[in-house]
């Protein structure tokens, strides 16, 4: 006869800020500085609030990494996109399905990434991130 009872497992779940926010400051083990917060690794900066992101480099940025930004198309006008340390491509199916989803595509290093979509989020534009941590 057992004394204890062994608890449930932990089940992780999705969290995210609910609101659209500025970062404050990203790289190092910090990750991304928002709201008085940290996360470790990428991030989507969406209408809807800022998630944590798989991708840890740009070749895993794909249109099923991308899907959430396809749901919020109607809020989004603008997706820049901070590939890491340096700049890179992303394919050319996945462009056209963003342009086909009226989502205008920047992509840059993600210390310019940061700048601009805080820039474009302070001027009220319909932006977005999807954020590589550098």
């Amino acid at each position: 006869m057992a004394l204890f009872k062994r608890p449930p497992a932990i089940v992780p779940r999705q969290q995210h800020l609910p609101q659209q926010v500025p970062i404050d400051a990203y790289g190092g083990e910090a990750g991304f500085r928002f709201a008085e917060m940290a996360h470790p690794g990428s991030i989507l900066a969406l209408p809807s609030g800022i998630y944590g992101w798989a991708p840890k480099s740009a070749t895993e940025i794909d249109a099923e990494t991308l899907a959430p930004v396809i749901d919020e198309a109607a809020s989004i006008a603008v997706l820049v996109i901070g590939t890491g340390s340096d700049i890179a491509a992303i394919p050319a199916p996945l462009r056209q399905a963003l342009r086909e989803a009226s989502i205008g595509v920047e992509i840059m290093a993600t210390g310019s990434a940061v700048r601009t979509y805080n820039i474009l989020l302070a001027e009220g534009r319909s932006v977005a991130a999807a954020l590589i941590a550098p």
